[in-house]
């Protein structure tokens, strides 16, 4: 049989797949997050996401050491504090010697040259794990909940963040953030909004790390994060917090929203960031440990994807693993 055209020609050799090869990942590419708590010595696990602990400040810096050796940019950074600081007006949120700003200010004196992204929201400091604040009946206060973000985002400045990173989904308030910055002449930090942040269901070991989940109880964030049903809808949202200062976008979560991310980089050609959130990372993970998937392959694929669909960055929690990985096959 004869065949001009045979696309296995080229699948046929290694070094042919790899001069072919559209999209690779690298260290370059990726972001590690990690929880940090009080205390000393301290690595507390996290059931519900197998081989990740909750890091006291001391332990938090070596493993951003590692990060750092390895070549990867920067960490994103998630806090886990004390019940009796969790109050209705989140005020520990914009405490400048809260454990946020405790962390931030010793990694940028051990590892100056290491990112720094810190979380601008108000579920770990919130009683009812709502990323806003409520009034009598509940109901989520835009506004008002803009303006702690603002003093939040300001504190992380202060501490030195590189990046503050205001994952709300509040209306206005990454111009609100970034006019507070711009007058508190912190005009180099910069801001990554969670932009498309969507109503997911894969939230809920994240929740269990930073100690939300249980005050959440069965109340949803479908009054201010968006419908997994919408795709239009996303565009207008990184539209509006590009127009409000955003230096770069995310959508989360990651693999069941690849198309999000394509949207959004094919409208925008902004840097377009993507979270391999906590439900992705433990489906991974508990297929893995049982033998159903290779892990690494499974990881390696998972990252492919995003690269694919045109992600610049990847928040993910297999940043170390995979920085190993590449650090071997070099």
């Amino acid at each position: 049989m004869t065949i001009i055209k045979r696309p296995r020609r080229m699948r046929e050799s290694s070094f042919s797949r790899t001069l072919m090869r559209e999209n690779n990942i690298s260290v370059n590419n990726l972001i590690y997050p990690i929880f940090v708590i009080e205390g000393n010595k301290v690595r507390q696990d996290i059931e519900s996401m197998p081989g990740i602990q909750r890091l006291s400040i001391d332990e938090l810096i070596k493993d951003a050491t590692e990060c750092h050796k390895l070549g990867i940019p920067a960490i994103a950074i998630f806090p886990c504090i004390e019940k009796n600081l969790k109050t209705k007006d989140a005020r520990e949120a914009f405490n400048d010697n809260g454990l946020v700003q405790k962390a931030i200010k010793k990694i940028k004196k051990e590892l100056p040259e290491l990112g720094v992204i810190s979380d601008v929201a108000l579920d770990p400091f919130t009683l009812n794990g709502q990323d806003g604040l409520t009034d009598e009946n509940g109901n989520i206060l835009n506004d008002e909940t803009v303006s702690i973000l603002n003093k939040q985002a300001l504190s992380h400045a202060k501490s030195g963040a590189d990046i503050v990173a205001p994952s709300d989904m509040m209306d206005g308030r990454v111009g609100s953030i970034r006019k507070t910055l711009e007058e508190n002449k912190f005009i180099n930090t910069k801001i990554l909004a969670y932009s498309a942040k969507y109503a997911s269901s894969f939230y809920g070991p994240f929740r269990d790390a930073v100690g939300s989940s249980k005050l959440l109880g069965k109340s949803t964030k479908e009054t201010y994060q968006m419908d997994p049903a919408n795709s239009d809808e996303a565009l207008d949202e990184v539209r509006l917090d590009i127009q409000e200062g955003a230096d770069m976008v995310m959508v989360k979560p990651g693999m069941p929203y690849l198309d999000i991310v394509f949207r959004v980089k094919e409208t925008f050609n902004k840097p377009t960031f993507v979270y391999q959130v906590s439900g992705e990372y433990s489906m991974i993970m508990a297929a893995s440990l049982r033998g159903w998937l290779n892990q690494d392959d499974a990881i390696l694929e998972s990252l492919i994807s995003f690269r694919r669909a045109g992600a610049d960055a990847i928040i993910t929690y297999f940043a170390l693993e995979v920085a190993h990985l590449i650090q071997s096959k070099t």
